[in-house]
This record gives C-alpha cells, sequence and structure tokens, in this order.
C-alpha cells in the first residue's frame, strides 16, 4: 500500500518531520530525508496496526501531487 508523506524541515531542531495527512495524528521525524522517511514508514504500521485492533477501517491508501505556488507578499 501506498500513502502520502509531507516531509518539512524541521528549522528549529533540525532533520525533518514527516506527516501522512491521510491517517490523523501520524507524524514522525528523523535527522535525514531517508531517517524520517524510515520512521514515518513505522509510524504508519503502527497507526493501521492500531485501527485494525480497534476494529476500525484502515484509511484508503492514495498517491498524492506536493507542489508550490509563488505569490507575491
Amino acid at each position: 500500500m501506498r500513502y502520502p508523506v509531507v516531509l518539512t524541515p524541521d528549522l528549529e531542531d533540525g532533520g525533518f518531520v514527516a506527516e501522512c495527512p491521510v491517517i490523523p495524528g501520524c507524524v514522525s521525524e528523523g535527522d535525514t530525508v531517508e531517517e524520517t522517511l524510515a520512521n514515518i514508514r513505522d509510524a504508519i504500521e503502527g497507526c493501521l496496526a492500531t485501527l485494525r485492533a480497534k476494529g476500525e477501517a484502515s484509511p484508503e491508501p492514495a498517491d498524492s501531487l506536493l507542489t508550490t505556488v509563488e505569490v507575491s507578499a
């Protein structure tokens, strides 16, 4: 299954923060992109396992496109 993940630089502590937007509250962090992706993968698997244990449906995986737009200040 493929879940979308948003990586954001952690400007305060360094490294990166990752969030899976289709699973509310599923967030992780790491010092490098690779570490952060491994950590969010573990977090997603943990969130899905918790949902299954509660008898709740897993969110549908989805491919997403994240981009930026330039605006004038």
